[in-house]
């Protein structure tokens, strides 16, 4: 009979109830009149057997029916007052019951005043005190019920649904409940709340809202297997409390797809979570799962150092290079030069910062740093204050195959911003350089470690005859998250076409920082600079390739090897199976930041440095890869080609 019922609620006939549209304004109002005409003569029946109405007052009185007009007119116009039809009956509220009981009262009121004034002029009462005494609160209760009752019957077809999938959401604070109460009062939800679930310690078992509570424990997930749950919202307050990456892989592990709204990273320090917030239910980033605790800067001091100040970032338009615009707008630059080769990304990148921040200003350039002509002239017409070189041939594969394009972009480009920066008196220049310099074993690495022996060395020499010459700083990091060609937008194509998804080997580990995060480092890195230093960041724990395969797999709703395969595909061409901060004969020193510190690099003499690069650019313009790379590996007796046709170098 049970199962019956169910399939019953779950027919056409009733699971569209809930997506039905709302009644007009004129039918509730017609419902309630009509509720209150059977309010009316329930009093005129219990008046007339409890006080004996005919006895005492029938003949001072009205008839019935003129009696029930006039109270029934006073009714509508206290509907109309308080606007009680207004209110939608399913996603009726406290203040919904309350207007409805003011409109109870006042017409009570209204019809006594009516009554004294009537017997104070002929000495009759035409309406009797004692019926309306008993409507008004008739009335109310009525009233009450039918908007109780009409949005428990929604609820509860809404629960009923089969349209939408279960789930459960994880928190049981303010936020939790609120996106639990957003579910069940939304005809069209996208998900159906069946309970909670509490890492609280064991207590006993209770419910919230309507739904229950469960532990976070083997059983749960039993149960939900049983049910058919396979989703499970956290809420935004529940995410800031735990470590996602940890406490949150039990539920992966089980093939449970992870939601939340919005994303944490995204909400304020408090409990009230705006509701057009919550209203955006989404699958969890793998970015989310992958960061660490927001990092804290010192925003005085970058201020001081950015505030009014001419402000240009080269590589304008990339990942790195224009999350490093929108950050540096909080310290109000007096203007921010927009350095790009790439045309409509640097159209797009304008139009959104001008949008953004209407009261800043920024001068988009199209200009190659290659060109040090173009590059000089910028200097000399801008004078910038603050240089971030971000512009930079990046991705690995690629530059095997074109050495010399990565040395004229990484070490040409940087040599003339470099160079330039010096001429025109730039207070400091930031150069964004990579974990790949470090014991390179591909070119990309190599020309970004040639590019930060030139800059240091070029200061150090500079410094001997002018302490307040260009500070140059140098900032090296990992893999950055969702930036430009990274791994986690290839992986999220590849599942999204339903696989297969490469992996290189099934040891490859990386580290890894949100752009956010890299930015705020740079920035702040470049305050802590007195020039000639090579910061690296603290990158926290490298990720397995594999595992983060498999987690976004998982997070996609599949499972992994089974619905969407994995592929090893080997190393590519100058890749290696881990990546180094620090080479094994350098040491680091510690900042004011715990998540900076300073690489200790052994220097170079800037003219031999200074010689060996020339050379090797302008072998580099001459199309002689194999010259070029030799030349490389003279400047960086480390690198070893790895997995490469260069790996013949090395054995001569």
């Amino acid at each position: 009979m049970r199962n019956r019922f169910k399939e019953l609620m779950s027919s056409d006939t009733f699971s569209h109830l809930p997506n039905a549209n709302y009644l007009p304004r004129w039918v509730v109002l017609f419902i309630d009149l009509l509720l209150c005409t059977v309010a009316f003569w329930l009093s005129v029946w219990i008046g007339t057997g409890v006080f004996d109405y005919y006895k005492i007052s029938y003949n001072d009185m009205w008839p019935f029916g003129f009696q029930y007009l006039l109270v029934l007119a006073v009714q509508l116009l206290s509907f109309w007052a308080f606007h009680t039809y207004s209110g939608i009956l399913r996603y009726s509220t406290f203040i919904d019951v309350a207007k409805v009981l003011l409109a109870n009262f006042a017409t009570g009121i209204i019809v006594f005043v009516f009554n004294a004034i009537t017997f104070a002029a002929s000495g009759l009462h035409y309406v009797s005190n004692s019926v309306v005494l008993i409507y008004v609160p008739i009335a109310f209760i009525i009233l009450f019920t039918l908007r109780v009752g009409i949005k428990t019957i929604a609820d509860m077809l809404i629960q009923m649904g089969t349209g939408s999938p279960k789930v459960m959401i994880y928190g049981t604070q303010n936020a939790g409940v609120a996106i639990a109460k957003m579910l069940r009062s939304s005809g069209n939800a996208p998900y159906r709340p069946v309970g909670f679930i509490t890492d609280a310690s064991k207590t006993q078992s209770y419910d919230m809202v309507g739904l229950h509570v469960r532990q976070l424990d083997e059983r749960l997930f039993d149960w939900m297997q049983l049910h058919g749950i396979r989703h499970v919202i956290v809420s935004p307050t529940k995410m800031r409390s735990i470590n996602p990456a940890k406490d949150l892989q039990v539920f992966i592990d089980h093939n449970i797809r992870i939601l939340t709204t919005p994303y944490f990273t995204q909400v304020d320090n408090t409990d009230e979570i705006d509701a057009q917030r919550i209203g955006r239910i989404d699958s969890i980033r793998i970015e989310d799962l992958l960061e660490r605790p927001q990092i804290q800067i010192n925003t005085e001091n970058v201020c001081h150092i950015l505030h009014n100040k001419i402000v240009l970032v080269s590589g304008a338009a990339g990942s790195i290079g224009s999350e490093l615009v929108r950050q540096v707008q909080k310290f109000k630059p007096k203007a921010t030069i927009l350095l790009e080769t790439a045309e409509s990304p640097l159209h797009d990148l304008t139009l959104e910062l001008r949008d953004k921040f209407p009261s800043a200003m920024f001068i988009p350039i199209i200009g190659d740093v290659r060109n040090r002509e173009r590059v000089e002239q910028i200097f000399r017409e801008l004078h910038p204050d603050i240089v971030y070189h971000a512009a930079a041939y990046k991705h690995v594969p690629l530059m095997e195959d074109h050495p010399n394009e990565a040395v004229l972009a990484n070490v040409l480009g940087t040599k003339n911003m470099a160079d330039m920066a010096v001429k025109y008196d730039v207070e400091r220049f930031v150069m964004i350089s990579t974990d790949k310099a470090v014991n390179p074993t591909n070119i990309m690495g190599a020309s970004k470690r040639i590019a930060e022996i030139y800059v240091q060395s070029l200061f150090k020499n500079l410094q001997k005859t002018n302490p307040d010459c260009t500070k140059f700083i140098t900032t090296r990091f990992g893999n950055v998250l969702g930036s430009n060609g990274s791994v986690i937008p290839y992986f999220q194509k590849q599942i999204a076409a339903g696989g297969p998804v490469t992996v290189t080997h099934p040891d490859i580990i990386r580290y890894f920082m949100t752009i956010p995060e890299a930015c705020c480092l740079v920035m702040e890195a470049g305050t802590l600079g007195k020039g000639g230093e090579i910061f690296v960041f603290d990158m926290g724990q490298p990720v397995k390739i594999l595992d983060l395969a498999r987690n976004m797999i998982r997070l996609a709703g599949y499972v992994p090897d089974k619905d969407i395969p994995i592929v090893f595909t080997g190393l590519r061409p100058g890749e290696k199976l881990y990546e180094e901060l620090l080479n094994q004969k350098e040491t680091t020193l510690p900042t004011d930041n715990e998540k900076i510190m300073i690489a200790r690099v052994r220097e170079f003499d800037f003219d031999k440095v200074s010689e060996k690069v020339d050379q090797l650019i302008e072998t580099s313009h001459h199309d002689k890869p194999f010259t070029t790379v030799l030349q490389m590996k003279q400047i960086v007796p480390e690198f070893i080609s790895k997995n490469s046709i260069y790996e013949q170098l090395d054995k001569q």
